[in-house]
């Protein structure tokens, strides 16, 4: 009776390792807690878990509240953290424990006319926000044979760019500007103006004034009824920079799935790189171009690809990229790395705009790489003929300011001559001035005639 006992214990294990085989591994809930042993600057050292990277974990205290921390690199039994708020009062030896899930962000229409940090919290104090449904912050890849063709021009209310440099809708282009040259009202008018059905805004390590500014003023009551705002400031912690551009693009898809045309305003692509440098650095990446390393230029086009058109019939994210130029150096590696990824770049010009015209747009150095493919022949054939005339005038300004060009000399520079103050005053516009494409054409055949 024994034997027979024993027989069919043995055969009821053999089948329980046998399922065990068959059935993939899951993980427990009950995750071991470690202890933080280390702190330099923003990393934070843990022993004694495991969470895998892009997770996150709470480190826990007495007597406070816990403070979230994302998993950024791992070496041997450490886990390397980056804290997501403030860490003051944080000490040695504190619990860190790991949260279930990835990183979800909440979305929804009643984001509409709202300002978010890159949490998803709101900032503007009108209560919590409902939400419709939860993404992924780092979003999904799309296919690169599976995205719609772009067809269609974008209306953004400027007469410069609507004329010259055609927008399409679903095209990424970068705004190329040092400091200081109206790069943030320039937005605002974009913003204001534009027919997009949805614009998302995301304000990403910018000085907290300006924040307040570019919403109650640049923005004002009208541009923010149908805008969402993630505005993550240059006191925000780096990770919480980089969410938020993340957050930023993560709204404007979800509005893209749901079939509407989308107007991505990202101030700016130069302070999201700087926070990914400032994590690398922390965790022991060694800097490579002017102290960027190379993970920096492998973040930029995954955040850049996420958005213009994607595999749906309807729905498209047309982006737009401020790019600090420090120094004004169209050389700078972020700069330039922006602009091979990028569908086109619009450059602010510092003497332009020293010398009182707004927006500042240097015409010559600017280029839509889809405009060719969107707009009739006759508006390509007048565009070519502006910027050859505008150039041909920059190129003899001094011969002509110092008089030392003689009329007659060149019947193409006469034209120019003729013709430069028309040029100068179609790229010209008041900040509460609007163009539309209809518009603007009809200014930039009056200019050329």
């Amino acid at each position: 009776m024994a034997s027979n006992e024993s027989s069919l214990l043995g055969e009821q294990l053999r089948r329980h390792f046998n399922d065990l085989n068959k059935t993939p591994l899951q993980t427990s809930s009950l995750k071991a807690s470690g202890r933080l042993v280390r702190m330099i600057g923003m990393t934070l050292e843990a022993i004694g878990t495991y969470a895998p990277l892009g997770s996150r974990c709470q480190i826990v205290q007495p007597d406070q509240e816990p403070i979230e921390a994302e998993v950024v690199g791992f070496h041997d039994d450490r886990l390397y953290l980056m804290p997501i708020g403030d860490t003051h009062g944080l000490s040695a030896n504190a619990r860190v424990v790991p949260m279930d899930g990835g990183i979800k962000v909440g979305v929804g229409p009643k984001m509409l006319g709202r300002v978010i940090d890159g949490n998803g919290k709101p900032l503007d104090g009108l209560g919590t926000i409902e939400v419709e449904d939860y993404v992924s912050l780092a979003g999904e890849r799309i296919n690169p044979l599976g995205r719609r063709p772009i067809t269609e021009p974008l209306d953004v209310g400027i007469k410069a760019i609507n004329g010259l440099l055609t927008l399409g809708q679903g095209q990424r282009v970068g705004l190329m500007a040092g400091t200081g040259v109206g790069k943030s009202v320039l937005l605002g008018m974009m913003t204001r103006f534009t027919d997009a059905d949805i614009v998302v805004v995301g304000l990403i390590g910018e000085r907290g004034r300006e924040v307040n500014d570019f919403v109650h003023h640049n923005l004002g009551p009208e541009g923010l009824k149908r805008s969402v705002v993630v505005a993550t400031p240059a006191d925000d912690p780096p990770l919480m920079r980089l969410h938020g551009a993340m957050l930023a693009t993560a709204i404007a898809e979800y509005f893209r799935d749901k079939g509407m045309k989308v107007l991505l305003l990202m101030d700016s692509l130069t302070r999201f790189a700087q926070a990914q440098r400032e994590i690398a650095l922390s965790v022991g990446e060694p800097p490579a171009s002017k102290g960027y390393p190379p993970s920096v230029f492998s973040k930029l086009p995954q955040l850049v690809e996420r958005a213009g058109n994607s595999d749906s019939p309807t729905g498209s994210i047309t982006a737009i990229y401020t790019v600090l130029a420090e120094g004004d150096d169209q050389s700078d590696p972020v700069v330039d790395s922006a602009r091979g990824v990028l569908d086109g770049h619009i450059v602010l010009s510092r003497r332009i705009a020293d010398s009182g015209r707004y927006p500042a747009i240097d015409i010559e150095s600017s280029v839509s790489r889809v405009m060719v493919e969107i707009v009739p022949d006759e508006q390509l054939k007048t565009a070519r003929q502006f910027k050859q005339l505008y150039s041909l005038y920059q190129q003899n300004q001094d011969l002509i300011t110092l008089g030392a060009y003689k009329k007659g000399s060149d019947p193409n520079l006469d034209l120019a001559i003729q013709k430069y103050p028309q040029l100068n005053a179609f790229l010209a516009q008041e900040i509460r001035e609007q163009a539309g494409v209809e518009a603007s054409l009809q200014a930039l055949q009056s200019a050329m005639s």
